[in-house]
């Protein structure tokens, strides 16, 4: 990824009011981040391009209720198209690794899988609408 690219996408986060954006291309991990200092007085500083280390896997949570939430930010979708019907809804059975929604963030589909077995108990978001980072999107009994 050249500095123009890394402009480019600075400039998209400033004009979508984005303040957080992490993008892994090639082992390489880019992370930018906005303040809440006004775009004009401050430019977007991209942290420097490190490997990325696996992170060690935790260990398979008990479905005792647990939270999913959104990896980005992005808009939430429950089902793949408009005119189809939701991945989820509550009280619908999930299998760890099912999806459960999409989210799309710079025109890139992003699907949500489920963490573990267990129930929906709880949809927190709505087709369409725009959710933040770590925002709860769904809980699994």
């Amino acid at each position: 990824m050249d500095i123009q690219q890394i402009k480019e996408i600075a400039e998209t986060m400033r004009e979508n009011g984005l303040t957080l954006v992490e993008l892994t291309e090639g082992g390489n991990t880019l992370h930018l981040e906005r303040g809440s200092v006004p775009a004009e007085a401050a430019l977007p500083v991209p942290a420097a391009a490190q490997p990325t280390v696996a992170a060690v896997p935790a260990p398979a949570p008990e479905c005792g209720g647990i939270e999913v939430k959104s990896p980005i930010v992005g808009v939430f979708y429950a089902s793949p198209s408009p005119d189809s019907e939701p991945y989820v809804q509550v009280g619908s059975h999930v299998k760890k690794g099912d999806t459960l929604c999409i989210i799309e963030a710079m025109k890139l589909l992003n699907e949500i899988s489920a963490e573990c077995d267990g129930e929906i108990t709880e949809i927190c978001a709505a087709s369409g609408q725009v959710v933040e980072y770590a925002q709860v999107l769904f809980r699994i009994k």
